[in-house]
């Protein structure tokens, strides 16, 4: 395993790590910085081997996508082909309108990043170090199980045209300028499309992949601000101890420790909504895109996994591995959008638990910015898509509810 470590950190050397702001960054961000690195992908390498390497890639997926194009527009004509071509192409196009989205506001993404390099986060005890872990070890472990789905999805993508019927098949629908139906070019083209495939998909894991981190790198920072919230009399009690809790807010010592202590915590309570609108912001469009596009894709999917299930073992194999992917990979942005709808609630009912009725609010301007607090915290942060669509469990159910009555029509249309 150590070796395998070792060898993931020498091809993959990204600059992102070396510009890191700090270890909080690094904790969250490298595992994708790495994948980012190693697909062509990272923004923060410049040198001219590197920008060679990403130019072709994108090069290669431009061409692809041209291809696949192509093929649906003078080669499909069945109602299955025209499936099979939009479970392949629709997500990419999402995927690219989603990424060039992040290289527009890459400067808001960046700054997201460092957000935990505030001097107002606190992390000082461990119950908070241990909050911090907990969540990258979940960011790491759904990084994991994002790109084990879909690389499964593309081993049975390969391993299809290697058993079906037809002699000379790809794994996608793609039309070349020549005809690569013989012995000697046939290999050439699958082997350089399977290439590209391989590129373009992963690109849509490491878009996924982006996106998770930056979600579940807020609630983090909200979990932890709340557990300071809640301990903020405990926390600036330390020191005086052997003064009586009712008589705290007497000791000038105290009282100008809570209430420097209280100031952090708004400050860095402003970031973090600061940060989490800036998000929604740019998320709400592309998100849009991406309900639309997920629920057609789930439809079409379903529709070719159930009408191949007789056909063809692998290929519906294929198909249930696509719609676990595309419907995994929905669940957890819709689930981590309402985590942080939650955690940000949270921060009312912590600040309220957190020892005011001892007198503090006694002290000047304390009671005054509790309130703010409560005001915002109870006016709930949701992350919406396009301002329609709550990015919600209950929306994921929905799209999933409404794509399934869209199959069962296109299954009775097939029949008939």
């Amino acid at each position: 395993m150590e070796l395998c470590k070792t060898i993931w950190r020498i091809i993959t050397p990204t600059k992102a790590l070396q510009q890191s702001s700090g270890h909080l960054e690094t904790l969250f961000f490298e595992s994708v910085y790495r994948v980012s690195y190693l697909m062509g992908l990272s923004t923060s390498d410049h040198d001219m081997f590197y920008l060679l390497y990403s130019t072709t890639v994108k090069f290669m997926i431009t061409l692809l996508v041209c291809g696949e194009l192509w093929y649906i527009f003078t080669e499909t004509s069945s109602l299955d082909g025209i499936a099979s071509s939009i479970n392949v192409t629709l997500i990419q196009f999402i995927t690219i309108y989603r990424y060039k989205n992040m290289m527009d506001h890459k400067d808001i993404y960046k700054k997201l990043a460092t957000s935990m390099e505030s001097p107002y986060f606190d992390t000082s005890n461990e119950k908070r170090k241990q909050l911090v872990v907990f969540w990258a070890k979940r960011n790491e472990k759904y990084l994991k199980l994002l790109l084990f789905l879909g690389n499964c999805t593309l081993a049975a993508w390969y391993l299809y045209p290697l058993v079906d019927d037809i002699e000379y098949n790809l794994i996608i629908g793609f039309h070349t300028p020549f005809s690569f139906k013989t012995p000697l070019r046939y290999p050439v083209v699958y082997l350089v499309v399977v290439i590209a495939f391989t590129y373009i998909s992963h690109f849509v894991m490491v878009t996924d992949l982006i996106m998770q981190a930056h979600l579940i790198h807020l609630l983090c920072q909200f979990t932890v601000l709340a557990d300071c919230f809640e301990n903020l009399l405990d926390d600036c009690q330390h020191g005086f101890e052997d003064v009586p809790r009712n008589m705290l807010v007497n000791n000038k010592q105290f009282a100008a420790k809570y209430i420097r202590r209280l100031g952090h915590l708004v400050e860095q309570h402003k970031k973090i909504l600061k940060h989490t609108v800036n998000l929604r912001n740019t998320l709400s469009r592309p998100m849009l895109g991406q309900l639309a596009a997920s629920g057609t894709l789930i439809c079409c999917i379903g529709y070719q996994a159930t009408t191949t299930m007789t056909e063809s073992i692998v290929k519906c194999l294929m198909s249930l591995f696509y719609l676990g992917y595309n419907s995994f990979e929905l669940y957890i942005i819709c689930l981590w959008c309402e985590e942080i709808t939650t955690q940000s609630m949270n921060i009312g009912d912590a600040i309220y638990c957190s020892g005011w009725e001892c007198g503090v609010t006694k002290l000047p301007g304390v009671r005054s910015t509790i309130m703010l607090v409560l005001a915002r915290a109870n006016k709930p942060l949701v992350l919406t898509a396009g301002g329609m669509y709550n990015l919600s469990l209950t929306a994921y159910t929905t799209l999933v509810k409404t794509s399934y009555s869209a199959l069962t029509v296109l299954l009775r249309f097939r029949h008939e």
